[in-house]
């Protein structure tokens, strides 16, 4: 079955940097598309970045103005998303998501603290 497994959350201080990694089995990772969405605290979820199966295009929410960076390395069956001068506003339970399979992954926690 699909599995998708988050991890590389953690507290981290505003301005820094964190890098999440997403570990996906139980299909044929790089046929398909991935997404990364976050939901912060009271707030609905948001798509985050997602990234083309060949990982040749790549698309991002507008809050990010160009501080994230989305990968894939489908010979580890896994996804990145590299979080650069990380807001307090970014404070969220991220997630990952392959839209093929409707399938999300648990989930990690991303603090910014001041």
């Amino acid at each position: 079955q699909v599995q998708l497994v988050e991890s590389g959350g953690g507290l981290v201080q505003l301005g820094g940097s964190l890098r999440l990694s997403c570990a996906a089995s139980g299909f044929t990772f790089s046929m398909y598309p991935m997404r990364w969405y976050r939901r912060a605290q009271g707030k609905e979820r948001e798509m985050v970045a997602s990234i083309s199966y060949t990982g040749g295009s790549t698309t991002y929410g507008d809050f990010v103005q160009g501080r994230f960076t989305i990968s894939r390395d489908n010979s580890k069956n896994t996804v990145y998303l590299q979080m650069n001068s990380l807001k307090l506003e970014d404070t969220a339970v991220y997630y990952c998501y392959t839209p093929s399979f409707a399938s999300w992954g648990q989930g990690t926690q991303v603090t910014v603290s001041s």
